[in-house]
């Protein structure tokens, strides 16, 4: 997972996220990864109190993660009816009525930039807006303290603040994801509807005609015509069942193996255009659905096929890390347009004459199932790249 962070030039620890969240994001929710973020600037700034507030999508409220230092400040509670603002967790106190009231928010208050705000009773209070959703009152992180912070204290805030609206916006898309994965299903689960009968009387009619048929090329005809049908009616089950993960037939394969599979059922597409598949030489195990996975790869490597001028080279590169693999396809066809980049995995967008829309949308259906994430993006020399990861144990 990348994570654009800045760099600073003060001698402040570097902020624990960096450092430690990017292999649990698919573990944690923002709520926690807030609450983790609140710890680091407690103990690292001198504060009151320091809250976030952020939407969230699932309940449709906002949402307040709250850290206060001194048990004073978390002894006195509120009447429902004195409530101000969105702070109902029952944490309150007098002091902080103005900053909890929000009364000093403003529209144009400036994303990813802290800005301190004018509060008496001896307080100094910094806000750095985090979000850019179109609410009454945004997104944001606050602290408030009895000492003035310095610029590389502001700096630190900063920090935690853009990593803050970086994992909020990963966690947005990725809800967007399960959203349309879940209308894919759906999707899947009709069209289950609409093919389960008619391949059954293909089935029966094929039937009928082997026993009718004297033995010969015409029977085996039949025959094979049944056996088709048994496998996409096979497939299909699999399709719509197995991605589900608690379905998934999770086993340790070579990733080389599994590409070597998906070139060999390709190579007559690879042949037509004269083109070439590289990828690593030394082996990498990953726990995966084998059928499932082969499924990624021939949509992922068809489309690169498909893109690809005549001639070329596909290349396929993996990378280990302590907790997930990366894979990452790059064709050298002309890329993704900027408008297609976010169309692309949803169900029925199609950029091939004659693409169903499905390829992509399972393939990320199938990645996430394997608690992975999947990505495009256009390379600078030409071309575009679809990455993906998946959880990954190093062998000791």
């Amino acid at each position: 997972m990348r994570v654009a962070t800045q760099k600073l030039t003060s001698q402040l620890p570097r902020p624990w996220l960096v450092n430690n969240l990017e292999n649990k994001l698919p573990e944690l929710n923002f709520y926690q990864i807030c609450q983790l973020t609140i710890q680091q600037l407690k103990a690292l700034l001198p504060n009151v109190a320091i809250w976030t507030v952020y939407y969230d999508l699932a309940t449709e409220k906002r949402q307040i993660v709250a850290e206060y230092s001194t048990e004073d400040l978390c002894s006195v509670q509120m009447k429902q009816d004195d409530q101000v603002s969105s702070f109902t967790s029952g944490k309150f106190h007098p002091d902080l009525a103005y900053l909890q009231a929000e009364n000093w928010w403003r529209d144009d208050l400036p994303v990813l930039q802290v800005t301190e705000l004018a509060v008496s009773g001896g307080y100094h209070s910094y806000v750095c807006r985090i979000g850019k959703q179109s609410l009454a009152i945004g997104e944001y992180i606050l602290i408030c303290t009895h000492k003035l912070l310095s610029a590389e204290q502001q700096q630190l805030l900063l920090g935690n603040a853009q990593i803050l609206s970086n994992y909020l916006g990963i966690c947005r898309e990725r809800s967007q994801q399960q959203q349309e994965i879940l209308a894919l299903s759906q999707i899947l689960g009709q069209t289950e509807h609409q093919l389960r009968n008619p391949l059954a009387l293909i089935n029966l009619y094929a039937e009928n005609l082997r026993l009718a048929l004297p033995e010969g090329s015409l029977q085996e005809q039949a025959i094979l015509i049944r056996q088709t049908v048994d496998e996409l009616s096979a497939k299909l089950t699999d399709l719509l069942y197995r991605g589900q993960r608690a379905n998934l037939n999770l086993k340790k394969y070579n990733l080389q193996t599994i590409i070597r599979e998906c070139i060999k059922s390709l190579q007559h597409l690879l042949t037509e255009k004269n083109l070439t598949i590289q990828y690593p030489e030394q082996p990498v195990y990953v726990t995966v659905d084998n059928w499932q996975m082969k499924q990624v790869f021939d949509n992922l490597l068809g489309n690169a096929i498909h893109f690809s001028p005549c001639g070329g080279r596909i290349t396929c590169n993996w990378y280990a890390y302590s907790h997930e693999v990366l894979i990452e396809i790059c064709d050298r066809g002309s890329g993704i347009a900027p408008e297609e980049l976010k169309q692309i995995f949803k169900p029925y967008y199609s950029r091939r004459v004659g693409g169903t829309g499905l390829g992509l949308a399972i393939a990320q259906k199938i990645i996430l199932a394997h608690q992975g994430n999947l990505w495009a993006e256009n390379l600078p020399t030409g071309g575009a790249q679809f990455s993906f990861t998946l959880p990954y144990k190093r062998q000791k």
